[in-house]
């Protein structure tokens, strides 16, 4: 059983080049399932359409939100498909399941105006090096977009001043450019003397390093999001991925045509791009109310 799991992972990792948060929770849905099958003491062999059906039950009933149900349906169909295809399984029971219905959550962003204010105030507060790498995560995530993995991964080789672009190695080691616009071009130039100075001793090639030089990770990207947007919004969620739907929401708002957003984001199709047109017309509905006399 635990071999089948190892095999999957290997898969996942080496041939489908996932990401190692995406490998992380396809494990813990599989784990999860290899628990509950100790508590019902059910072989994995034994399996039906049926015991899959009581499993996603028993998440349901424990409280799981639709949304989590199905990541586990996902998870589990494409570990089955997997199986299948390497022939260690006779018979797929996950083929039958069907996803739950999920209301459509639109993406949660953060307003423009609220943004562009707090980038303008922290670049003329940012002296030291901790204020300025700050304000350099803050801007690369609204000003293009990245995600939190393709932040971590930009080397100072990445940044093409002349041409105003950073080289984004994305999902599945996909490579884009991201353009920069002249002010973030000078404050990475003010940072990376920052940095230099600090003459850290281990002389990370990461362009995002924590305050004693080490490279950053994920808790440190998040803690500085979460701190900033604390002054601008009360919203619950504060993480660098609304940094990310609010720069899609914002390109869309101004006009950007939704293919050359769909570049900027590096997605694959256009479906994932296209809920943020859903977003912006919901927008426009709300101001409308707000400010038309009639409505």
């Amino acid at each position: 059983m635990r071999m089948y799991k190892d095999r999957f992972i290997n898969y996942l990792k080496f041939e489908k080049r996932y990401s190692e948060h995406t490998i992380v929770a396809y494990e813990r849905e599989i784990d999860a399932l290899f628990q509950f099958l100790e508590v019902e003491s059910m072989p994995f062999e034994e399996i039906d359409y049926r015991f899959l059906r009581y499993y996603f039950s028993n998440l349901k009933e424990q409280g799981k939100e639709a949304t989590s149900v199905n990541r586990a349906i996902s998870s589990l169909k494409s570990f089955y498909k997997f199986l299948m295809r390497e022939g260690l399984v006779k018979q797929n029971p996950s083929a039958l399941i069907k996803s739950l219905k999920t209301a459509k959550r639109l993406p949660i962003i953060v307003e423009k105006d609220k943004m562009v204010k707090l980038l303008d105030n922290m670049s003329l507060e940012s002296e030291d090096f901790e204020q300025t790498r700050d304000f350099i995560v803050l801007e690369l995530l609204f000003g293009t977009g990245i995600r939190l993995a393709e932040l971590l991964k930009i080397k100072e080789q990445d940044i093409d001043f002349y041409n105003k672009k950073i080289l984004i190695f994305g999902k599945r080691s996909k490579e884009r450019f991201v353009p920069i616009h002249q002010t973030l071009a000078n404050e990475l130039k003010k940072y990376l003397d920052l940095k230099k100075a600090k003459d850290f001793q281990n002389k990370s090639p990461e362009l995002i390093v924590s305050k004693e030089g080490k490279e950053a990770y994920p808790k440190l990207i998040y803690r500085i999001v979460k701190k900033y947007l604390s002054t601008i919004t009360s919203q619950k969620k504060r993480s660098p991925h609304v940094l990310r739907h609010s720069f899609a929401t914002a390109l869309l708002d101004n006009g950007a045509d939704l293919n050359a957003i769909k570049e900027l984001l590096g997605h694959a199709g256009l479906s994932a791009t296209q809920v943020y047109t859903h977003n912006s017309a919901e927008r426009l509905k709300s101001i409308y109310k707000q400010a038309h006399p009639k409505a």
